[in-house]
């Protein structure tokens, strides 16, 4: 059973721009949000990060050793 529901406008650019950017259908970006709490904002943001670190990659630009170990030092107890 599929339900509708409106969204303003702003919202629904949101969710097609996330859903091309993702390869995530609408839908599946809604029901992650209500199963699990996940905003829009934060899916956005989220994606954001993982398109800067796949640019990153393809430009061999990778934590050193160092970074890597001021990072896990922060989470010591």
């Amino acid at each position: 059973m599929k339900n509708m529901i409106a969204v303003s406008d702003d919202i629904s650019l949101r969710l097609d721009e996330l859903a091309e950017r993702t390869q995530l259908t609408r839908e599946q970006i809604v029901e992650d949000a209500l199963t699990h709490g996940r905003s829009l904002a934060w899916r956005e943001k989220w994606a954001a990060g993982v398109r800067e670190g796949m640019e990153d990659a393809d430009a061999s630009d990778f934590a050193e050793d160092h970074e890597i170990a001021a990072v896990l030092d922060k989470f010591k107890n």
